[in-house]
């Protein structure tokens, strides 16, 4: 019977944080010029769509992911369906962290698909082959992985990016994730990702 309680808890409360994401990024979304719509559950890849009230008309997709913590340290599940590479140049993810505190501050992080993609696979792939683990120690798989709220940092509140093209939005990531992507025999970056062709600089 106990067990049944702490499921239900658990279901209700992960429903609820999703909720709280997607309508908080609505309503920043409109703030800064955009007419948005949560799609219904079922749409792969986006939770709202987007358009630009006054720049032409301009479309976006949005996905949400939403957590409960505000630390540095705090992560985001993203698994193999977040890994897989953008389908347009309007593609983006908004990573919310929630306070637990309800009076605290509400974090967005606006990254496009393709950087959440590769920042998602390079620190899993770190922490899985780090040097001087013992081996053995560490044996998830990308499908468990999680991207840290401190690899996004230079994303918080950067909604004048939807502005542009995705594909040309400035690579915000931390600077020596670039030399894990190089790294390929160890890191590198995830299967069919547009950046193995041609690796940008940043």
């Amino acid at each position: 019977m106990r067990t049944l309680v702490f499921t239900t808890a658990v279901a209700v409360d992960t429903k609820q944080t999703k909720s709280i994401g997607e309508h908080y990024v609505a309503s920043m979304l409109a703030r800064n010029g955009w007419a948005p719509a949560l799609t219904r559950d079922g749409l792969a890849r986006t939770d709202i769509l987007a358009v630009h009230t006054a720049d032409e008309r301009r479309m976006i997709e949005v996905q949400v992911k939403s957590i409960r913590g505000v630390r540095r340290t705090d992560s985001w599940p993203l698994g193999l369906k977040e890994q897989a590479p953008a389908r347009s140049d309007h593609e983006w993810f908004v990573l919310v962290a929630i306070d637990p505190d309800p009076a605290g501050p509400m974090r967005c992080f606006v990254v496009p698909r393709n950087h959440v993609a590769a920042a998602t696979w390079i620190e899993h792939m770190h922490w899985l082959t780090e040097p001087g683990v013992e081996p053995g120690r560490r044996n998830v798989g990308p499908d468990r992985a999680r991207a840290s709220m401190a690899v996004f940092a230079r994303y918080e509140n950067r909604w004048d990016l939807l502005l542009g093209s995705a594909d040309q939005a400035p690579i915000l990531l931390p600077p020596e994730y670039r030399d894990y992507a190089l790294d390929v025999d160890r890191v590198g970056l995830p299967p069919e990702h547009p950046w193995r062709i041609a690796l940008p600089v940043w």
